[in-house]
Protein backbone atom coordinates (compact mmCIF):
# COMPACT_ATOMS: atom_id res chain seq x y z
CA UNK A 1 0.00 0.00 0.00
CA UNK A 2 1.29 3.40 -0.76
CA UNK A 3 2.10 6.09 1.27
CA UNK A 4 0.92 9.95 -0.08
CA UNK A 5 2.55 12.52 2.10
CA UNK A 6 1.86 16.29 1.15
CA UNK A 7 4.60 18.79 2.28
CA UNK A 8 4.52 22.35 3.10
CA UNK A 9 6.82 25.04 1.12
CA UNK A 10 10.61 24.30 2.66
CA UNK A 11 9.85 21.49 4.67
CA UNK A 12 12.01 18.50 5.67
CA UNK A 13 11.09 14.90 6.14
CA UNK A 14 13.78 12.09 6.65
CA UNK A 15 13.05 8.90 4.82
CA UNK A 16 15.80 5.65 5.46
CA UNK A 17 18.33 8.44 6.88
CA UNK A 18 18.23 10.80 3.78
CA UNK A 19 17.05 14.35 4.64
CA UNK A 20 14.59 15.33 1.67
CA UNK A 21 13.99 19.62 1.39
CA UNK A 22 11.09 20.72 -0.28
CA UNK A 23 10.86 22.99 -2.86
CA UNK A 24 9.05 26.51 -2.64
CA UNK A 25 5.76 25.23 -3.43
CA UNK A 26 3.50 22.80 -1.94
CA UNK A 27 4.17 19.33 -3.43
CA UNK A 28 3.14 15.66 -2.89
CA UNK A 29 5.33 12.49 -2.57
CA UNK A 30 4.21 8.77 -2.66
CA UNK A 31 6.02 6.24 -1.47
CA UNK A 32 5.25 3.05 -3.01
CA UNK A 33 7.41 0.72 -0.77
CA UNK A 34 8.16 0.84 3.12
CA UNK A 35 10.62 3.21 4.26
CA UNK A 36 11.39 4.75 7.58
CA UNK A 37 9.79 8.68 7.39
CA UNK A 38 9.77 10.92 9.36
CA UNK A 39 8.27 14.42 9.45
CA UNK A 40 10.61 17.49 10.54
CA UNK A 41 7.94 17.89 13.17
CA UNK A 42 8.98 14.34 14.36
CA UNK A 43 12.26 15.06 14.58
CA UNK A 44 14.06 15.45 17.81
CA UNK A 45 17.90 16.67 17.85
CA UNK A 46 20.05 15.28 20.44
CA UNK A 47 20.44 18.99 21.83
CA UNK A 48 16.61 19.23 22.50
CA UNK A 49 16.49 16.08 24.62
CA UNK A 50 15.86 17.52 27.93
CA UNK A 51 13.43 16.08 29.70
CA UNK A 52 12.52 12.51 30.61
CA UNK A 53 10.02 11.69 28.00
CA UNK A 54 12.37 12.96 25.50
CA UNK A 55 15.15 10.83 27.24
CA UNK A 56 12.76 7.86 25.90
CA UNK A 57 11.47 9.30 22.91
CA UNK A 58 14.89 9.73 21.18
CA UNK A 59 16.11 6.18 21.14
CA UNK A 60 12.85 4.75 20.06
CA UNK A 61 13.34 7.25 17.07
CA UNK A 62 17.19 6.18 16.33
CA UNK A 63 15.91 2.89 16.69
CA UNK A 64 13.39 3.56 13.68
CA UNK A 65 15.82 5.56 11.58
CA UNK A 66 19.20 4.01 11.97
CA UNK A 67 18.79 -0.16 12.28
CA UNK A 68 22.42 -0.26 12.44
CA UNK A 69 23.01 1.25 16.21
CA UNK A 70 19.76 -0.49 17.28
CA UNK A 71 21.50 -2.49 20.14
CA UNK A 72 23.22 0.78 21.59
CA UNK A 73 19.53 2.61 21.11
CA UNK A 74 17.92 -0.11 22.84
CA UNK A 75 19.90 -0.03 25.51
CA UNK A 76 19.69 3.51 25.82
CA UNK A 77 15.87 3.07 25.83
CA UNK A 78 15.29 0.42 28.84
CA UNK A 79 17.49 1.99 30.82
CA UNK A 80 15.39 5.30 30.08
CA UNK A 81 12.25 4.11 30.02
CA UNK A 82 13.03 2.12 33.50
CA UNK A 83 14.31 5.39 35.19
CA UNK A 84 10.50 6.87 34.11
CA UNK A 85 8.56 3.81 35.25
CA UNK A 86 10.10 4.56 38.52
CA UNK A 87 9.11 8.04 39.24
CA UNK A 88 5.64 7.61 37.21
CA UNK A 89 2.94 7.40 39.89
CA UNK A 90 -0.64 8.04 37.64
CA UNK A 91 -2.08 4.52 36.09
CA UNK A 92 -2.83 6.16 32.77
CA UNK A 93 0.70 7.06 32.11
CA UNK A 94 2.17 3.27 33.00
CA UNK A 95 0.04 2.00 30.83
CA UNK A 96 0.94 4.27 27.89
CA UNK A 97 4.47 3.53 28.81
CA UNK A 98 4.11 -0.48 29.14
CA UNK A 99 2.36 0.15 25.75
CA UNK A 100 5.36 2.23 24.31
CA UNK A 101 7.45 -0.65 25.44
CA UNK A 102 5.55 -3.13 23.85
CA UNK A 103 5.53 -1.27 20.18
CA UNK A 104 9.38 -0.80 20.73
CA UNK A 105 9.62 -5.25 21.59
CA UNK A 106 7.04 -5.86 18.21
CA UNK A 107 9.65 -3.28 16.31
CA UNK A 108 6.20 -0.97 15.75
CA UNK A 109 8.53 2.68 15.98
CA UNK A 110 6.44 4.82 14.81
CA UNK A 111 3.55 3.68 16.65
CA UNK A 112 5.38 3.87 19.63
CA UNK A 113 6.70 7.66 18.89
CA UNK A 114 3.23 8.48 18.15
CA UNK A 115 2.28 7.14 22.11
CA UNK A 116 5.56 8.93 23.11
CA UNK A 117 4.13 11.98 21.97
CA UNK A 118 0.79 11.97 24.13
CA UNK A 119 3.42 11.34 26.81
CA UNK A 120 4.74 14.87 26.25
CA UNK A 121 1.70 16.62 27.71
CA UNK A 122 1.14 14.23 30.36
CA UNK A 123 5.11 15.42 31.05
CA UNK A 124 4.35 19.18 30.49
CA UNK A 125 1.51 19.02 33.23
CA UNK A 126 3.81 17.72 35.75
CA UNK A 127 6.98 20.11 35.29
CA UNK A 128 4.47 22.74 34.75
CA UNK A 129 5.41 24.16 30.72
CA UNK A 130 4.60 23.45 27.58
CA UNK A 131 5.95 21.18 24.81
Amino acid sequence: MALKISLKPGEKIVVNGAVIVNGDRRSTLILQNKASLLREKDILLAEDVDTPVKHVYFPIMLMYMDDKGFNKYHEQFVLRMTELLSVIEEPGAKALCVAISKDVMDGEYYKALLKCKKMFEYEGERLNYVP
